[in-house]
């Protein structure tokens, strides 16, 4: 018990760790910080520690290293797909944390997104979309599995991202279906993903559409999209393309909420009191409460994830490209809220969590009254009764201290993402990226050299705290 208690604690000290170090701009030494904490893992937790560490690789350019260890975390989570049934029964007598972790649906798409932009910052752009075609079979699969046509079943961030990719090496049929596809996702999800389909989405439907002589689907966009300015596609062959994806704040984490159902007068006496004294159930306090809770014999505890967001305060991001003679300027749109995905994961499962939670909490503490009894019927009369009184205790305060709900996230993830396209005449230009708060107040700008070569796609990212 103090060994899962002291595991919560690391994994919370770890991410702060790490997420002061983004703060200051140390990428290096956050990579390092989630490799050097590889077995605090745990042998449950490889998938998370791959997604994490494929992500501050990512982070610090080392791509080629990223992209590695997120083909192995793919690949487990196939794996762990046709072997998760194995350690259900275990999970259920103890807690979820003994589930091997495979990631939440957006999160497993956001490893070949990730993987898609390591090749895309490499210029391999169709090795990129190998990677655009595995999110598409992948999200077809989630289509196809859901049964309720309100969950996650299609992620429009990931189709615009892969229709830029086809546009990017000039496969415009392709690149038409997934910003239809990403268009038409927006809609769907807009009553809870609080993203609407950026205004850039509308321009390109509106230019590739024209380019395919499509006229009925341009025509129809016209009218949606209203005054949505974009330039035809034999206008942008001879300019540099410039993609600016920012990744912004801190993802959303999960802790436990605990709900301690007495079943006796006593018991309910006992657990007011203690909720007097130490206040609201929290990690520091669950040793204490164990024990106290298993003297009483009669307190059954339910462990349920509760989503904590940390929503970025950056309203956008002002890019400004200033070269030679000329300079350029756009803001950055929202493209993806992970704490509405996160949300939306965990409501979507909630009910099934709640049932799994009380019924394994009845287990354990008909287990521990078993345990009890059972111990003072094999120490015989004279014994017996103090016996019992020690393995009930001690069983009920083991039932108790154990339950915790799967709090685990991929939390090296921001909040969210946004996206800026510029087509600019090719050169040598200082690109400057400002972080604009939602109150106005203007953040540090970074600022960096970039060769855009015409008629190619060059991506650009940055991570801000904020």
């Amino acid at each position: 018990m103090a060994a899962a208690i002291s595991g919560c604690s690391s994994a919370h000290n770890r991410y702060l760790l790490v997420e002061e170090s983004l703060r200051t701009g140390n990428v290096m030494q956050a990579d390092q910080i989630v490799a050097q904490a590889e077995r605090d893992y745990g042998s449950t937790s490889r998938v998370l520690y791959r997604m994490d560490r494929g992500m501050t690789l990512h982070l610090a350019g080392r791509y080629q290293e990223s992209t590695a260890i997120l083909e192995q975390a793919e690949t487990e989570v196939e794996d762990l797909y046709t072997r998760r049934v194995r350690t259900e029964t275990k999970a259920f007598l103890v807690n979820d944390t003994l589930l091997p972790y495979e990631g939440e649906p957006y999160e497993q798409v956001m490893v070949n997104v990730l993987k898609a932009l390591n090749y895309a910052e490499m210029g391999s752009l169709y090795e990129a979309l190998v990677e655009a075609r595995k999110i598409d079979q992948r999200l077809n699969g989630f289509a196809d599995q859901a049964r309720d046509k309100d969950t996650y079943r299609d992620d429009a961030f990931a189709r615009y991202l892969t229709g830029i990719l086809y546009e990017a090496t000039g496969d415009l049929d392709n690149a038409f279906i997934a910003y239809r596809k990403a268009y038409e996702a927006y809609l769907r999800a807009r009553p809870w993903a609080r993203v609407t389909a950026p205004s850039m989405l509308q321009s390109d439907l509106l230019r590739v559409t024209d380019a395919l002589h499509l006229h009925q689907e341009h025509e129809g966009y016209k009218e949606a999209f209203g005054e949505t300015a974009w330039q035809p596609a034999d206008q942008l062959h001879h300019l540099a393309h410039l993609v600016v994806i920012s990744y912004n704040g801190r993802a959303p984490r999960k802790e436990d909420q605990f709900i301690d159902l007495p079943i006796s007068l006593e018991a309910l006496r006992l657990v007011l009191l203690t909720k007097g004294t130490i206040g609201a159930s929290t990690q520091d306090s669950r040793v204490p409460e164990s024990f106290l809770y298993g003297l009483s014999g009669r307190v059954v505890r339910v462990a349920l994830p509760r989503l904590v967001p940390q929503k970025s305060q950056v309203a956008y991001g002002q890019v400004s490209l200033i070269g030679a003679g000329e300079s350029f300027t756009g803001r950055t749109e929202l493209t993806q809220d992970f704490s509405a995905l996160a949300a939306k994961s965990l409501n979507d499962r909630y009910t099934q969590l709640a049932i799994k939670a009380v019924a394994r909490a009845a287990v354990k503490y008909a287990l521990a009254q078993g345990a009890g009894r059972g111990a003072q019927a094999a120490a015989g009369r004279d014994a017996g009764p103090l016996v019992g009184i020690l393995v009930g205790t001690l069983a009920h305060a083991l039932a108790i201290g154990t339950e915790e709900s799967d709090t685990r996230s991929w939390r090296t993830l921001p909040d969210e993402i946004q996206i800026l396209r510029l087509w600019v005449p090719p050169g040598s230009y200082e690109l400057h990226v400002r972080p604009v708060g939602r109150n106005g107040n203007q953040g540090r700008a970074s600022m960096q050299t970039v060769t855009l070569e015409s008629g190619e796609t060059t991506f650009f990212i940055e991570r801000v705290m904020h």
